[in-house]
């Protein structure tokens, strides 16, 4: 994510041309969703900002992954319609491309475990190698992944953690608190240190919308610099943009003095900053979201709902997905701390798995990126 103006123009360069990648080639999941064909943008498929596109396409002998010639990687994002899911596909299928595999990539009809767990079982059915996928509940998934691990299946997640017993290790965007504390700073510095605010989420039983949630509530409580800050609900959106939609709106209407809204998802901030900005509310907005959905949106005057925003690139979080799910089916890693592997052309490689805080591991892609008015122009047409 480290801003220099090359990697700024040849990403923007390509946007057009990465927007054919894993997003838009899979088929619905009802269909089998197998992709095939490769992305040869992979700039713009979030590489290092100092690797040429054959390194970040992960051509790199040294990378992770040698042995997928031939083998069948499997992703399972959220839901389908999500543009946030369709960039870690894309990411996802751009690496596994690269490496001689074959991408399958499902898109749930709804973002419920449920449709899930229908996903899981046929890509067991179909003898894939691995299964990577970003959980909408923590455990609900647990029996159709020990199933997939009995089978022979390397299964590991993105985005969105299963519980310990169900992965073998997470690609996860940032730390908890990392991102606990960057969302709470934010709510603080827009709410000038005190006031109600409110938070938008996804689904209740979203594992990195919850584990964030905490982090703030933590951090809140645990600091007097926050005592003046009221947290007067969490509401949920469930990634769906009506439903965001809605319940924006009715915080507004519940909350008449409302000073900000966090919304730590993609789909939520998105909708939130249309209604707020329609309705020229004075209340201001902040949270994680894709700068091309939330340019028009970003400002720091009367005339924009969001001052600033972060995320990290979501295409480098299904790369990510992408050489762990390959390490694990090479034998590179098995998903025990300690372990580390390259993933060719990506900012931090080589990656080590480290202890993820609840019984099982993870990866850290690297640290929250901040979205405001002086660098939301060059970001707004790479993803």
């Amino acid at each position: 994510m480290r801003k220099k103006v090359f990697s700024v123009l040849l990403c923007a360069a390509m946007a057009t041309s990465m927007l054919a990648g894993c997003g838009d080639n899979s088929e619905p999941a009802s269909n089998g969703g197998t992709t095939d064909d490769a992305n040869a943008n992979n700039d713009a498929a979030g590489g290092s900002d100092d690797a040429d596109a054959d390194d970040a396409a992960g051509g790199s002998d040294d990378a992770a992954g040698g042995g997928a010639a031939g083998k069948k990687f499997a992703l399972v994002t959220k839901s389908a319609g999500n543009p946030y899911n369709e960039k870690e596909a894309e990411g996802f299928e751009d690496v596994i491309n690269s490496l001689g595999g074959e991408c399958i990539i499902k898109h749930p009809v709804a973002a419920t475990a449920d449709a899930q767990v229908s996903e899981i079982q046929s890509l067991i059915s179909q003898g894939v190698d691995s299964i990577c996928v970003a959980a909408n509940d923590e455990n609900a998934l647990q029996a159709a992944l020990e199933d997939a691990m009995a089978a022979g299946i390397k299964v590991s997640c993105l985005d969105s953690k299963t519980n310990a017993a169900s992965r073998m290790t997470f690609a996860n965007q940032a730390g908890t608190t990392e991102i606990g504390q960057a969302l709470m700073d934010a709510v603080y510095d827009i709410a000038g240190g005190e006031g109600e605010w409110a938070i938008l989420s996804a689904t209740s039983q979203a594992t990195n919308q919850n584990a964030w949630i905490e982090a703030m509530k933590s951090i809140m409580e645990s600091d007097s610099k926050y005592a003046n800050l009221n947290l007067v609900e969490v509401a949920y959106g469930d990634d769906e943009p009506q439903k965001s939609t809605d319940q924006t709106q009715a915080l507004l209407s519940k909350y008449p003095n409302l000073k900000v809204i966090c919304a730590p998802t993609t789909v939520g901030i998105a909708a939130a900053a249309k209604v707020l900005q329609d309705q020229s509310s004075s209340v201001k907005l902040t949270g994680l979201g894709l700068p091309s959905e939330m340019a028009a949106y970003i400002g720091d005057d009367d005339a924009h709902s969001c001052p600033y925003m972060f995320l990290w690139n979501p295409i480098d979080v299904g790369r990510l997905g992408a050489y762990i799910s390959a390490a694990l089916v090479d034998g590179t890693i098995t998903g025990a701390a300690g372990e580390t592997f390259t993933a060719a052309g990506m900012d931090n490689s080589e990656y080590t798995i480290v202890d993820a805080g609840d019984g099982g591991t993870e990866v850290i892609l690297g640290a929250p990126f901040k979205f405001d008015p002086s660098n939301i122009g060059d970001w707004k047409d790479v993803y």
